[in-house]
């Protein structure tokens, strides 16, 4: 099994370049998980409580359970995935039951800051984008998607997202063995990761 990590600040684009990489390769030999299903469960608080909880410091996310997950899919046998609401801002009760393939991509903003983690992917990739165009495409996905009005994701991006970033997810560039600049330069990045998959795969 072929085990990639994609990291990058909130709205870099992660999630357009995995696409990119998987949309040419065989649909049955590649899965993705993302580290958004591993935050932390929080049935136990209420909506107001869960609003206070930083989600882009790694104490959210429950990196032993990823762990564990990745190690069963190395084994060959499937994991029951967690299925997180951005909504509720809390782990739903039902989970996804995810079968191991040959390439497994992980991603998410935090993925490379772990050290065991990061210990466990073969190819390190992180997306850098301009922090203005990550800010815009922030604003657009919590208002549109998740419900948030302006002001708060404007106090979340200042108190937690910025900081977070600069302490955590920008210095986890350097375990990078790939840097994909998320413009329209970025398809001879791309290839070349298709290209060592496609060769792993062959």
């Amino acid at each position: 099994m072929l085990i990639l990590g994609i990291a990058g600040g909130t709205g870099c684009g992660k999630t357009t370049v995995v696409n990119q990489i998987v949309d040419e390769l065989p649909k049955n030999e590649v899965g993705v998980i993302s580290q958004d299903s591993y935050y932390h469960d929080l049935s136990h608080l209420t909506k107001e409580e869960r609003g206070k909880v930083n989600f882009d410091h790694p104490n959210s996310i429950d990196f032993d359970l990823l762990i564990s997950h990745l190690e069963q899919l190395r084994k060959g046998m499937p994991i029951e995935k967690p299925i997180y609401s951005f909504v509720e801002e809390t782990r739903l009760a039902e989970t996804i039951l995810t079968p191991p393939r040959k390439v497994m991509i992980v991603e998410g903003i935090l993925v490379l800051s772990n050290a065991q983690l990061r210990d466990m992917f073969d190819i390190k990739i992180y997306v850098h984008a301009d922090s203005d165009e990550r800010l815009i495409r922030r604003l657009q996905r919590d208002i549109r998607e998740r419900g948030h009005d302006l002001e708060k994701v404007l106090t979340r991006y200042q108190t937690a997202v910025k900081p977070m970033h600069q302490q955590f997810i920008e210095p986890s560039k350097e375990f990078a063995d790939i840097i994909i600049p998320n413009n329209h330069y970025n398809t001879v990045a791309v290839d070349m990761v298709r290209t060592i998959i496609n060769d792993r795969l062959g």
